[in-house]
């Protein structure tokens, strides 16, 4: 406990992350000071790289607090105007509605989505082929609903079947109350089936978080920075899935392929089968949830089924923008299955909210970005490439910084730099559209490599069921290697072939 008022002041900032990091944060506020009054160009620079700090410690601290810190610093010290970020937001409406209305809208779809991925599951006995149709279920998903969403299904699914096979292999299958973070009362003859579920499991929810990012490339509701893109380059859904359909389509083909492999050499940590011991548990356990299962709760099902298949159909017609449809589904979900409590509505918007602010703090770093002119010499160096060699560039950079930051961030600056190269008659408005490509393309597939890059992993690095099956940052980043591989290289070989 605090002693002084100037401890409880320390100990209140930034709460329980640890000093270093808060120490940093304030040493990065009092470089900028300095630097402001030396180069206001150099400062936006000092803050870029300190914004991408506070990302990729996103497990120490959510970066929203550091980050917005940053921010309204930047705004203090003229770095850039209160203005200029509100017109940076303003811009980009559209993908903070996307946020605050498609994943909120999904939340009410999730019963459906269980009882899709439990039955996957339980129905299949090939591993091989269950991870593969895990990582083709969850690509489709994503393409058309919300990757965090997806991501969020998958864990709830796993979560609930360790829960029921811990009580069981602890010998509390009647009691109330069991902790299954703990495995004390675990009995030893069920021990090695356990660590062999864990593994089962750590398996298949990374295969099918890399089909999120496989999906969510393919389509402007897919991943956040899509619709930005597709708003920019005046795109709607079936524009952008044609056209990012060249690599969309291999990618795909080799995330899948890299999944079988994966699963038949058993490197990197997978290939493990779920114990017929533990198969049988789980098959029991579900059957007596589905003979609960009333007419009522049949009906809410059979709605969400319907939903979602008007969902697809107006996503693929554009009949509305993607953030309106997505409260078009909450409405629908909401009346429809009885859901009229306030608070039970307010729980779906919990998920998307911290990101959608987030979001605004990232739109603050690119008013910085764009009042300094910090990117312009970088992307006049690479347009002044030749041109066949600027696309491939593009994808490079964008991939990489996406590994170590956040592809929504890096999305943003690079779409908004190129289409001021296009409007400033630097590039023709074919050269823009493969420049978009590429950017997506970047920030979309090589950003597997690290929970930093994707907001669906590191989703899952933070959620309650990745200390149960032993899913640790450098375990992800080891599982993630082969597809980042692949992707890296299907994707900038289909940038190379094709545009």
């Amino acid at each position: 406990m605090p002693q002084s008022m100037t401890n409880a002041f320390w100990h209140n900032f930034l709460g329980h992350t640890p000093n270093w990091y808060k120490k940093t944060i304030l040493g990065f506020l009092v470089i900028n000071i300095v630097l402001s009054q030396v180069s206001p160009f150099l400062a936006g620079w000092a803050l870029i790289i300190e914004f991408i700090f506070t990302l990729a410690m996103a497990l120490k601290c959510y970066p929203l607090q550091p980050g917005g810190l940053l921010a309204i610093q930047a705004v203090l010290l003229g770095l850039t105007s209160a203005d200029s970020v509100y017109h940076e937001v303003l811009a980009n409406f559209k993908v903070i509605l996307l946020l605050m209305f498609m994943v909120a809208g999904i939340y009410f779809m999730k019963d459906m989505l269980l009882f899709v991925f439990t039955k996957i599951l339980l129905g299949i006995r090939s591993k091989l082929l269950l991870s593969l149709l895990f990582s083709f279920v969850a690509a489709v998903l994503s393409a058309f609903l919300d990757a965090l969403t997806v991501t969020a299904v998958l864990i709830a699914v796993a979560v609930g079947f360790y829960a029921v096979y811990h009580r069981f292999a602890s010998g509390s299958w009647h009691g109330h109350d069991h902790d299954h973070s703990a495995d004390d009362n675990v009995h030893d003859l069920h021990r090695e089936d356990l660590d062999t579920f864990r593994s089962f499991l750590r398996s298949l929810i990374m295969h099918g978080a890399v089909g999120t990012a496989l999906g969510g490339v393919a389509t402007l509701v897919g991943e956040p920075q899509n619709l930005l893109i597709a708003e920019i380059a005046g795109w709607n859904f079936i524009e952008f899935y044609l056209v990012m359909a060249p690599i969309s389509v291999p990618a795909l083909i080799g995330g899948l392929l890299t999944c079988a492999i994966l699963e038949k050499t058993g490197i990197c940590g997978y290939g493990a089968k779920l114990p017929d011991s533990v198969r049988q548990i789980l098959v029991d356990f579900d059957k007596k949830e589905t003979a609960k299962r009333g007419f009522g709760d049949k009906a809410q099902l059979l709605v969400q089924a319907v939903v979602a298949v008007v969902l697809v159909f107006a996503l693929a017609l554009h009949l509305a923008e993607v953030g309106l449809i997505g409260l078009l589904i909450i409405v629908l979900l909401t009346a429809f299955n009885g859901i009229t409590d306030e608070h039970r509505i307010g729980h779906a918007f919990e998920e998307a909210l911290p990101f959608t602010a987030l979001l605004v703090v990232f739109f603050a770093v690119v008013a910085v970005i764009h009042d300094q002119h910090l990117f312009t010499p970088v992307i006049d160096y690479v347009l002044a490439m030749e041109q066949g060699a600027q696309a491939p560039m593009f994808f490079v950079a964008n991939g990489v910084l996406s590994m170590i930051s956040d592809n929504v961030f890096v999305a943003t600056v690079y779409i908004n730099e190129v289409k001021a190269a296009f409007d400033a008659g630097t590039i023709s408005r074919e050269h823009f559209d493969v420049l978009a490509v590429a950017i997506n393309a970047g920030t979309n597939l090589p950003s597997v490599a690290t929970p930093n890059g994707q907001a669906a992993f590191l989703f899952l690095l933070t959620s309650a069921l990745a200390p149960l099956i032993r899913l640790s940052y450098g375990k992800m980043v080891i599982m993630a290697l082969p597809y980042t591989i692949v992707l890296g290289a299907v994707g900038l070989g289909s940038v190379i072939l094709f545009y």
